[in-house]
């Protein structure tokens, strides 16, 4: 059972605004409440392979490779980049969705999952986090680790839902006026290129 200051801590970490939370919430003020589930788990799936990184010791290898961990920042950096050329050069209307089809959930949840995955500070940041949890007295290592992750992934998950839902709920009166959607929509691209310079200039 994961300590109250895991709890804490993780509810803290997840809670703190980065590339998913950004994507979690552009979606919720755009899209159906459905797409900005949708992007909650596309998010929380991308740190999977970050938390078996961690468990498996693998994280070490980008830690101590410095071309592995530059290979892997570059891609996420060149994605999010993608990302607000796409947000920033579209110049249509926004149009309120009360739904979503299979196929756009689905494109909503592959995004999300890249942006975590092409994210190589995550591993790092796993493997010191993760750690400082686990108490050798109580059993073997792996299976803490396991639960630990488990945790961490259900509270990423509920904490960047609510996200969405809060954006969902007050999109309408934010997409009334057109000039504050073109601006918003210009703020999200800006917000997607900062992190990308900030990954771009992230050391191991």
């Amino acid at each position: 059972m994961p300590s109250p200051e895991f709890l804490l801590t993780a509810l803290i970490v997840a809670l703190i605004p980065g590339t998913g939370v950004l994507y979690t919430v552009s979606t919720g003020l755009f899209r159906c409440w459905r797409a900005s589930v949708a992007a909650a788990l596309g998010c929380t799936v991308g740190i999977v392979p970050h938390l078996l990184a961690s468990v498996l010791g693998l994280a070490a290898i980008l830690h101590m490779s410095a071309l592995a961990f530059q290979v892997v920042k570059f891609a996420g950096v060149a994605y999010l980049f993608y990302l607000a050329w796409g947000m920033w050069r579209d110049t249509g209307a926004w149009k309120l969705e009360s739904g979503g089809t299979a196929g756009s959930l689905k494109q909503v949840a592959v995004r999300g999952t890249l942006i975590n995955i092409l994210n190589p500070k995550l591993s790092i940041f796993f493997l010191a986090f993760m750690p400082q949890f686990v108490t050798p007295a109580a059993g073997p290592v792996l299976p803490q680790m396991l639960v630990l992750s488990g945790a961490f992934m259900a509270i990423t998950f509920a904490v960047f839902v609510g996200y969405g839902a809060l954006c969902h709920v007050v999109r309408a009166r934010v997409l009334e006026s057109p000039r504050f959607v073109a601006g918003l929509r210009r703020g999200f691209a800006a917000a997607f290129a900062g992190l990308g310079l900030k990954l771009a200039a992230a050391e191991r």
